[in-house]
């Protein structure tokens, strides 16, 4: 089926975004960061970092099938149906929506990335208080954050997040919208590839790894603010500390906002493509 003319226009700025990141040139910060990472993990006995990577990689599986199975995820589930059934009455499941036009795909995901942007700036707001227990439950709190907008956007397109493939795709867009820019484009490349491979899209045929060294800089990047957070947390105007809440209210959202773009481009493409009746290379 032909594209529309917005439709085409879509697809050609998804092009143009991806590649920007294949000319991205990192500066020489961000190669040497990189550098003391390896260096820093390559001290480590090899059955250590593999064990480290395995047990890392078995705790996105849980969470992810936890916050899929959570009473607030079959609601905004739910919420999305009834979304889609604005604009087309006949809705009744998730795969249905690919039913509705682009516009109103757009207008509906916008909503589900806007709300969880909210929460993961709420969520650094709080944790930029100052308190341990808050400090502490920051990343895990912003991995469930950003894992479910990725699954919500994945829904929001027609695509079930309950299957081995489409749990390992969505767990994957995560982890590649989580990488330095200098290494998003493989990442995009590596989905492009699974995509292919895996036509019947059910059973997930492939490298089942998630995680590996290059991910580390983002948890890092992580524990880095809330370092900074508290050194910040005595500064305070009227009793508040404006400046470590500031500093995690503005990360945390601009996280979520590099993985809800990054998840949105991915799940508009192959709701084009899949249109179009082809492949993107």
């Amino acid at each position: 089926m032909s594209l529309t003319e917005y439709e085409e226009k879509i697809l050609q700025t998804i092009v143009e975004w991806r590649n920007q990141l294949e000319q991205y040139q990192p500066n020489d910060f961000e190669l040497t960061f990189d550098k003391y990472i390896e260096r820093a993990f390559l001290l480590l006995p090899e059955d250590v970092q593999d064990q480290f990577f395995t047990v890392l990689d078995s705790w996105l599986f849980h969470l992810h099938a936890m916050i899929q199975g959570a009473q607030l995820q079959v609601d905004a589930k739910e919420r999305i149906i009834l979304s889609g059934r604005i604009f087309n009455p006949n809705i009744t499941q998730i795969e249905d929506l690919q039913q509705l036009s682009i516009e109103q795909l757009q207008y509906i995901a916008e909503q589900q990335i806007s709300r969880h942007r909210f929460y993961s700036m709420l969520q650094g707001g709080v944790s930029g208080t100052g308190g341990a227990m808050l400090l502490g439950s920051d990343i895990p709190a912003m991995a469930v954050i950003n894992l479910r907008a990725v699954q919500l956007i994945a829904m929001t397109y027609g695509i079930e997040v309950n299957t081995p493939f489409e749990m390992m795709t969505s767990l994957k867009v995560f982890n590649a919208a989580s990488l330095p820019t200098r290494l998003q484009a493989n990442a995009w490349e590596e989905l492009l590839s699974d995509l292919n491979d895996n036509q019947m899209k059910y059973f997930y045929e492939g490298k089942e790894e998630i995680t590996d060294i290059s991910w580390i800089e983002q948890p890092i990047k992580q524990l880095f603010k809330l370092l900074v957070i508290s050194l910040f947390k005595k500064k305070t105007m009227k009793g508040i500390p404006v400046v470590s809440i500031g500093i995690g209210a503005s990360t945390n959202y601009l996280f979520t906002r590099r993985v809800t773009d990054f998840a949105h481009k991915y799940y508009q493409m192959r709701y084009l493509i899949e249109k179009r009746g082809d492949t993107l290379q």
